[in-house]
């Protein structure tokens, strides 16, 4: 089937099978290999994409599910070269150690900022809840998140 889906602000028409996963399609099909394939059964929240501003685990949905809609990956969150600040906190604050889950955790992260510009460490932990660390117990994934929001708010936090 024929489908058009705008990837980071570009739109893209490929053929694809229906039965194709959009994590596959934005990684074989588009070569944007940033979003993690984890466990294909949307437990870990390594493939965390925004679907029309909602964060979707692409494991779970078709690529042809995805046809004229807006889809952001983790390339798409810096803007004109410049990191997003979640980015850099997750550089500043080492909220990465093996770096399989970052790509979802920032793509939720940014999510969660844009909603709420100063959340607690609790309402950080219950937006990552849905997605899976083996390396750092999420401390300093929390304080990258905090690190981004002071960060926006100039400092002042």
């Amino acid at each position: 089937m024929r489908i058009a889906v705008t990837v980071n602000g570009t739109e893209y028409r490929r053929e694809v099978e229906p039965r194709l996963l959009l994590i596959h399609f934005l990684r074989d099909e588009l070569r944007l290999t940033g979003s993690h394939w984890g466990c294909d059964t949307s437990n870990c929240g390594a493939c965390v994409v925004w679907l029309d501003g909602t964060p979707v685990k692409s494991c779970t949905v078709l690529a042809a599910m995805a046809h004229g809609r807006e889809v952001v990956t983790v390339e798409g969150l810096a803007n004109d070269g410049e990191l997003d600040p979640v980015q850099r906190g997750f550089a500043q604050c080492h909220g990465l150690q093996c770096g399989f889950c970052t790509p979802g955790m920032m793509m939720t992260a940014r999510w969660l900022l844009n909603r709420n510009p100063d959340p607690t460490p609790g309402q950080i932990r219950e937006a990552i809840s849905g997605q899976i660390c083996r390396c750092t117990g999420y401390e300093n994934i929390v304080r990258a998140i905090r690190w981004a929001s002071d960060y926006e708010a100039g400092g002042s936090r």
